[in-house]
């Protein structure tokens, strides 16, 4: 895409879609989470503290120490959620962009392509889905007149996926020089579908490693409970003087270290 295109494309306002209908497009918005996943990651954050504090040091005193534990484990349930999201959009954004394929060469203009492939992701994912709500506000879009190319950049900013971005810059590009919208939204569908299909496969590699990533993070939870179930007392000595509570922050940092590093082995991005 020439630099004075783009350059167009940023500076026109991102014209009159307001109230609900812009409201449902930050479902795949980069950065924001639902009420239902702020709740869940907040409990499952304070599980995991009082977890730490009980099996590390026996004592609800720790709990204060642990709030960066807290705090980190928020930020990250926090991108991995959002990562899953984009790849969801990204996915359904695939079967949109088909759609608006099929629909082209059916002899609808390219505007009416994506109005019909609405219809068709509403049957394939319901009303609530990340590309229904989308595809929703671009319809709103055209209805007050805004150009479909800025509508689709908005589309990509909000979504935060390179593949869209990249789909958006190349539509304006390509209806600004006359190109063939036919072919490029095409050829930009086959390439998201590859790049889709290939995650899925590395995904299906992986899988077995990260089950064993999950169990492994766990296991040194069973041998603490089953010593101290079956000799009672046997780590008193770590919880009750200065030296083992020393010991056993190290072996808490060494074991969120460890945790970390796992997984970021297991999170291979295409």
């Amino acid at each position: 895409m020439d630099s004075g295109s783009c350059r167009k494309l940023k500076k026109r306002k991102s014209g009159g879609v307001r109230g609900r209908s812009f409201e449902e497009a930050k479902g795949m918005r980069g950065g924001e989470l639902s009420g239902r996943e702020q709740i869940r990651c907040i409990l499952e954050g304070i599980g995991i503290v009082f977890l730490l504090a009980w099996f590390f040091y026996q004592s609800v005193l720790a709990l204060p120490f642990l709030t960066p534990v807290f705090l980190l484990y928020q930020k990250e349930k926090r991108n991995l959620l959002l990562k899953r999201r984009q790849k969801e959009g990204a996915n359904q954004f695939k079967d949109a962009i088909l759609s608006v394929s099929a629909n082209q060469k059916a002899g609808y203009s390219v505007e009416n392509a994506f109005r019909q492939a609405y219809g068709d992701m509403l049957l394939l994912y319901g009303r609530e889905s990340i590309i229904c709500k989308e595809l929703y506000t671009i319809i709103a879009g055209l209805k007050n007149n805004v150009v479909l190319e800025q509508l689709l950049y908005d589309f990509g900013k909000r979504s935060g996926s390179e593949d869209i971005m990249e789909f958006a810059e190349v539509f304006a590009a390509a209806k600004r020089s006359g190109g063939n919208l036919t072919e490029v939204i095409e050829r930009s569908a086959a390439v998201i579908e590859d790049k889709v299909e290939t995650e899925k496969e590395i995904q299906v590699v992986i899988s077995a490693r990260r089950m064993e990533q999950k169990v492994m993070n766990v296991v040194p939870f069973g041998i603490l409970l089953y010593i101290s179930t079956v000799s009672k007392g046997f780590f008193h000595v770590l919880y009750k003087n200065v030296i083992g509570i020393a010991v056993m922050t190290v072996c808490l940092v060494v074991y969120l270290g460890a945790v970390w590093l796992s997984n970021k082995i297991v999170d291979i991005e295409v």
